[in-house]
């Protein structure tokens, strides 16, 4: 909303929705302004009617009636605002309203009124159901909860759930708030709050969320957060406060309605005095009126926050978290991307790509001693190899050598794995080159002092990455990979994903200067991970987290928050808010047009009092709807998983090309 002139200004608002609280126009006759309106709209057909048959003194009422029922809509919200020394909008009408009954133009008056009111109700129900489109997501939260207190299960509303408490959801049942599962395996469907349609694999250990629909299996899940802190009450509490904050569209709609207001009220003055002093008053009083009324910046002062809240509020609906109008309109003028390597462009959980093996030696045998000295680490590579291997032997006297490997026993054996150079890769020193050039970890597994394999662990790219970088490259947008990793994991990745701008080795503080480069250049969007990136994404004119879903880092410090980790997500993202800002300055240009035609037209005495009246509000109502449209972007879609596994499903391990990496 404008500070100055909105349909209502800031402090009218303010109290319509103190007296309202948080009710949502469910319906158009739910809104106030919709239903004065409509009573000022019948009667003053009805004096219209009785004007044209003769009976002038009733019509006279009727259209008294009808401007009371009108202006009752918005004039009280003026009048305050003029206490608190506001001057709006509503102030130009009411004094319009006033200066044309005193003329005796009652029926223009009520014309004014009936016509204000239906645009300030339009735009109160438009922001109320694109408001209430975002508050839907609170309704995914079932109406009650099964818990285990005191080894009873016990049924209870949501807002009743204790952190630590154990929840136990059936299976087709949705969760109530955010926990950790216990016990039990199940798909959760997540298509309403992350917009990814494939089912997501959940186990022991796993975190879940708010309004997620159990699959097949019944679950236990320890409580993590309370019903009106879980990631969807985070999510609507968040933006609604983000909302206010005002794009720069909104904030040129700002800076040209805030002066335009008095000084309308100037010139209708000057008008009005200079003419008078020419003769006939009344002319000029009445042409200062009509000017008055055919300068208001009521469609202006709308425009933009009309197509704010509608894209933001289509945006949450798909999993794209905008954070209000500033970081929507510089999504739509982004040009340079910047983009973290681990969690965005690759899956942030690596997997075996490849084995070498000595003569004589299989690959399932290297993988399983190896599996056997990393079941004891904690290590992203052991969870790697622990996953590649098909059996686990018992080690024992494992051993941590820092920065180094593993040494431990297996049956009889000495076993060693580490990294080359502690480890001598012998025979297989042209493989563990290979695997190393590929951007790929190698270590080396020894036993009993003779080199049995080597094994190449990568954290892969996501498979939608290259169809990701290829589109932001065909629609114009420079691509730039920043990766705190070494060159030939870098170079190898940014190949496979189509990226020639390459910069590795990295520490937080280079990544932001690199930002800050790049921002030179033009309007440059950070997409890193919420966490890691803090420096980065703070420096770029937009910070976007990826796969933000439960991360109260990523959400609260992001601009714009992709809840999934899907990262067909962007372009989706960017796409809609480029067609958002489009929508916006369209109804900013629309409006000043406006402004501009109708202040020569009633000075010169082309159009009265109610042709301006007609004019205008009708334009009010064409930018609301066309601000509307932001919320119906064709450019947002729910994303097909089948062709992009998410992080619930693991992609099968691609294998190195350059080596041959297996006997």
């Amino acid at each position: 909303m404008s500070d100055a002139c909105c349909a209502h200004d800031e402090d009218e608002r303010t109290d319509h929705d103190d007296e309202h609280g948080e009710a949502q126009a469910e319906r158009l006759w739910d809104v106030d302004e919709i239903r004065g309106a409509a009573v000022s709209g019948v009667l003053l057909a009805a004096g219209f009617l009785l004007s044209w048959s003769g009976q002038e003194g009733w019509s006279l009422g009727l259209n008294v009636a009808a401007l009371l029922a009108g202006a009752v809509t918005f004039v009280p919200g003026t009048l305050r605002a003029l206490v608190r020394g506001r001057i709006g909008v509503g102030t130009l009408m009411t004094i319009a309203a006033v200066g044309a009954v005193l003329l005796g133009e009652v029926q223009e008056a009520a014309m004014l009124a009936f016509l204000y009111s239906i645009s300030e109700g339009l735009e109160e129900y438009s922001l109320a159901k694109t408001r209430g489109g975002l508050r839907a997501l609170l309704s995914l939260v079932p109406e009650q909860a099964t818990v285990r207190r005191d080894g009873i299960e016990v049924a209870v509303a949501p807002k009743d759930l204790r952190v630590g408490e154990v929840m136990l959801v059936k299976p087709g049942e949705r969760l109530a708030t955010d926990g950790t599962v216990l016990a039990g395996r199940t798909a959760l469907d997540v298509s309403a709050i992350t917009g990814e349609s494939m089912p997501v694999e959940a186990g022991p250990g796993a975190e879940v969320y708010a309004g997620s629909i159990n699959g097949t299996g019944a679950l236990e899940v320890e409580v993590t957060t309370t019903a009106e802190n879980n990631s969807l009450a985070r999510i609507v509490h968040i933006v609604e406060a983000e909302q206010s904050r005002k794009g720069a569209t909104q904030r040129l709609a700002d800076k040209v309605a805030k002066p335009l207001v008095p000084g309308i009220m100037v010139l209708a003055a000057l008008i009005a005095v200079i003419g008078s002093l020419g003769g006939d008053p009344e002319l000029w009083i009445e042409r200062a009126l009509v000017v008055l009324v055919a300068a208001s910046p009521c469609a202006l002062a709308i425009s933009v926050p009309v197509a704010v809240v509608s894209a933001v509020g289509a945006g949450s609906r798909f999993g794209v978290l905008i954070k209000g109008g500033a970081a929507l309109e510089t999504l739509g003028r982004v040009r340079n991307i910047a983009l973290d390597k681990t969690g965005t462009l690759t899956e942030n959980r690596p997997v075996v790509v490849g084995v070498a093996t000595a003569a004589g030696r299989s690959r399932e045998e290297v993988l399983s001693l190896a599996a056997g000295l990393e079941a004891r680490s904690e290590h992203p590579l052991a969870r790697a190899i622990l996953a590649a291997a098909h059996g686990v032997p018992a080690a024992a006297d494992v051993e941590a050598v820092t920065g180094a490997g593993l040494t431990g026993t297996i049956g009889a054996r000495r076993v060693r794995l580490g990294r080359p150079g502690w480890i001598d890769p012998d025979g297989l020193a042209a493989e563990v080159t290979g695997m190393q050039q590929a951007g790929a970890t190698a270590v080396v597994l020894e036993v009993d002092g003779q080199v049995l394999g080597a094994i190449a662990v990568r954290d892969e790219l996501r498979p939608e990455a290259p169809e990701v970088v290829a589109r932001l490259r065909r629609e114009g947008y420079t691509v730039t990979m920043l990766t705190g990793d070494n060159a030939a994991t870098a170079q190898a990745l940014a190949t496979e994903a189509g990226i020639t701008n390459v910069h590795a080795e990295l520490r937080p503080e280079d990544k932001s200067r690199l930002v800050g480069t790049l921002r030179a250049r033009g309007v440059t969007a950070m997409v890193g991970d919420g966490v890691n990136d803090a420096p980065a994404l703070a420096t770029a004119d937009l910070g976007v987290a990826m796969g933000a879903m439960g991360s109260d880092v990523a959400i609260e410090t992001a601009d714009v928050a992709l809840m999934g980790d899907d990262l067909r997500l962007l372009p989706q993202a960017l796409a809609h808010a480029r067609r958002s800002r489009r929508i916006m300055l369209q109804n900013v240009g629309l409006s000043l047009v406006l402004i501009a035609a109708l202040i020569p037209l009633a000075l010169a005495g082309v159009l009265g009092l109610a042709a301006v009246v007609l004019v205008h509000e009708l334009a009010e109502v064409v930018v609301i709807a066309n601000g509307v449209r932001a919320g119906r972007s064709k450019d947002l879609h729910t994303i097909n998983s089948s062709t992009a596994p998410t992080t619930a499903a693991p992609a099968p391990a691609r294998r190195l090309s350059p080596p041959r990496l297996s006997n």
